[in-house]
């Protein structure tokens, strides 16, 4: 029913495995250009660069795909966002773009760049509109790769994606501005999302996605926990919403179940113990569906 293009490069590996996680598991062939899921909703899966994604969806060859809001504004593509996925290349995150220029450059903000400075960059429609928007005019580059190393001997100053900003000082280059920030988004085909059928099987890929990302980072803690201990327990709890408490048949204990951070466990699990909770079990999360 559907026909799907993922990410390849820097967005795949964390891509195939939240599909697989959702269990939509991408299976790759023998030549890699034509992987399969099998699920009845999904009839074509394709993995191709980012930044040809939000075009090709935009006219129809997909009417599902998966890609960066700094390829879908760079495109002009005239798309359904039909979710933000907040991941990246190495897991949780936001990628930006920013300006950036050598760290002994005197220039520190936008309104020190002068005018006919050299631009590298692989978004130069982006990176046109901001210095439009600054009154600024420049020369822009078209950059196919490693724009960062072009510094200085062929540009002045680069427009780059980062996600932590680590590269950038390897090639001792510091930030100047964030031209916009960007998430990848899960788009869609307008006319298949005005489909009702296609519209459906979308919701419901959705769903399956954001419900592992909401999962991703927390475990649900169960415990045991006598009737006198209970308010003490249940008053350390985080939760997403309020536990589940629930009698234990023919016993004064109750049966307390919560999500909670994973990050905060090693915590709270002596705490709870102190408060007066027993049989404390960890366990881990695959999807939250809200």
């Amino acid at each position: 029913m559907l026909s799907i293009a993922l990410p390849k490069g820097s967005l795949e590996e964390q891509t195939l495995q939240l599909f697989a996680q959702a269990d939509l598991e991408v299976k790759k062939h023998s030549r890699g250009y034509n992987p399969t899921i099998d699920d009845p909703r999904i009839s074509k899966v394709k993995i191709l660069r980012p930044q040809e994604i939000p075009k090709y969806v935009e006219e129809g060859y997909f009417d599902l795909g998966i890609s960066g809001y700094d390829w879908v504004l760079e495109s002009g593509a005239s798309v359904v966002e039909v979710a933000d996925m907040p991941y990246a290349k190495t897991g949780a995150g936001v990628m930006r773009l920013v300006v950036a220029a050598p760290e002994d450059s005197p220039i520190e903000k936008p309104e020190d760049i002068p005018v006919g400075s050299r631009i590298s960059t692989e978004l130069p429609n982006v990176t046109r509109r901001y210095f439009e928007q600054l009154g600024i005019p420049v020369k822009i580059y078209f950059s196919y790769g490693a724009t960062e190393a072009k510094i200085p001997e062929l540009v002045d100053l680069v427009v780059d994606l980062t996600e932590t900003g680590e590269t950038l000082k390897r090639n001792r280059l510091k930030i100047i501005d964030t031209v916009l920030e960007s998430t990848t988004r899960l788009i869609a085909n307008r006319q298949s999302w005005d489909n009702h059928e296609k519209r459906q099987a979308i919701e419901e890929i959705k769903t399956l996605l954001l419900g592992v990302i909401e999962a991703r980072g927390k475990v649900l803690i169960s415990m045991n926990v006598p009737e006198d201990k209970l308010e003490n327990v249940v008053s350390v709890l985080p939760a997403l919403k309020n536990p589940t408490v629930s009698k234990l048949y023919n016993s004064g204990y109750f049966a307390v179940e919560t999500v909670v951070e994973k990050a905060s466990v090693n915590v709270l699990i002596p705490q709870l113990k102190a408060k007066g909770a027993e049989d404390i079990i960890e366990i881990a999360i695959s999807k939250i569906i809200r």
